[in-house]
């Protein structure tokens, strides 16, 4: 366990979620545990002539339910909106509805996706200023027209800050404020530098984590082209299949997940009570390819073993007979080249160790949530900590020879998790890795 003294100390306090599979902690928990699926054909455009027709979405889900004010949030596209519901969640769970900070030394630290592309009226204005005779876009009409068609608030709601700024002033943080976004990777790198952030003492607590939604003709466009996405011709909810030998590509996925970070010390002096404590943070780039991950996981085991490292931890070390990592929550996206990268990465870091450490992937269940996936996924290590049970990886009926780790297939297992790692990879190459644990005694 980390040796640092209780300032350095940092902890999860609250956590929240909107997902496909819901939008509250016990009755999304309860679907993982139960191999549920949020995969159903695309309602938000359609997308019949596509190669994809399925997504994870969030369903039946009203931002308004979870904000003080929901004209502050008039225009929120839905990122933010799912960025609202997840950390109110966090935030009341925290007990910080009821005070007992100092809003300069609150921030915010997301890793967060771009809104929504206002694309009906995009591809209109594009097509109305097409000038057959020149075969070029005649600038005047096109601006003429998206004048006429397009909405500034919307535009404005496209970039990746709007999250933070509108989770700020929900809340009345006025610390340290960041975003990034990593692609996949980007909401664990967020947590891993908030925690930082904290552990250096620029703030007293974080609200961090994710929100991203690329359901929509351009997202949908773009994963298709690069050949990541799933195709699969069937029921969707048995499209996602991590580890299988017949995996096809991801499925995609949206939403968001929030955590409230803070120093150990601070969590005490206001009577919070600490969730899983944060020890260590790894991160590393592939230096590779822009969307091809190094082929024998150089970048993932760099970030893994940093992450130990810092938490203190010896990959080859046991505590009472176990391993000293008990569940690691794996990237997991169901393409040929991450799951089989990804096991051999995991095999770098622990040896023989790696077979004995359960690895499973709620990608298969919810979908890839791509900028928020790394929030969602350590939440989940957190719920495994405290309700000591695995989720495990749906789809899984057909080995891979070549994968030869225990990937906990198509059923939960009941055990004690004290330690958890969680991993996240981006097109880029950028790896982030989380180790969190049980709270000591």
């Amino acid at each position: 366990m980390s040796t640092r003294s209780d300032q350095e100390r940092v902890v999860i306090t609250g956590m929240g979620w909107i997902t496909p599979l819901g939008h509250d902690l016990d009755s999304v928990w309860t679907k993982l545990i139960s191999a549920g699926s949020g995969m159903a054909p695309i309602t938000r455009f359609d997308a019949k002539t596509f190669p994809t027709t399925f997504a994870a979405e969030v369903r039946d889900f009203d931002f308004r339910d979870f904000v003080q004010d929901p004209s502050w949030h008039e225009h929120a596209g839905l990122n933010v909106q799912f960025a609202l519901g997840a950390a109110r969640q966090a935030w009341n769970q925290a007990g910080l509805d009821r005070g007992g900070f100092d809003a300069f030394r609150a921030g915010v630290y997301l890793g967060a996706g771009e809104g929504v592309l206002d694309f009906d009226n995009y591809a209109a204005s594009n097509i109305a200023a097409w000038n057959a005779e020149t075969r070029r876009i005649d600038g005047d009409r096109w601006v003429a027209e998206a004048m006429r068609r397009m909405d500034a608030w919307c535009e404005i709601e496209q970039e990746p800050n709007m999250p933070l700024a509108h989770l700020s002033r929900e809340f009345g943080l006025q610390g340290p404020a960041y975003n990034c976004l990593t692609a996949c990777a980007a909401s664990t790198q967020a947590i891993g530098e908030a925690t930082d952030i904290l552990r250096r003492g620029d703030a007293d607590l974080m609200l961090s984590g994710g929100t991203h939604t690329m359901i929509h003709p351009l997202g949908v466009t773009g994963f298709n082209r690069l050949t990541a996405m799933s195709q699969f011709d069937g029921d969707p909810t048995e499209a996602s299949r991590p580890f299988d030998r017949t995996r096809g590509g991801f499925v995609m996925g949206e939403g968001s997940g929030m955590v409230v970070l803070e120093t150990l010390d601070h969590a005490k002096k206001r009577g919070a009570a600490p969730l899983v404590e944060i020890l260590g943070y790894g991160s590393s780039c592939d230096a590779y390819r822009i969307t091809d991950i190094q082929p024998d996981g150089r970048g993932a085991a760099a970030a893994m073993f940093q992450a130990l490292a810092e938490a203190g931890l010896d990959p080859d070390a046991e505590d009472r007979g176990r391993p000293a990592v008990q569940y690691i929550s794996a990237h997991g996206t169901g393409t040929k080249e991450n799951d089989s990268i990804e096991t051999r990465a995991v095999k770098a870091v622990f040896g023989d160790r790696a077979p004995n450490i359960p690895m499973s992937s709620i990608k298969s269940m919810m979908g890839h949530l791509i900028a928020a996936a790394g929030a969602v996924e350590l939440i989940t290590s957190a719920l495994a900590i405290q309700h000591g049970a695995i989720p495990p990886t749906r789809n899984l009926h057909h080995p891979d020879p070549d994968l030869d780790l225990d990937y906990v297939p198509n059923e939960a297992r009941e055990t004690t998790v004290d330690v958890a790692l969680s991993n996240n990879f981006g097109f880029g190459g950028q790896n982030d890795t989380l180790v969190i644990s049980r709270m000591a005694d």
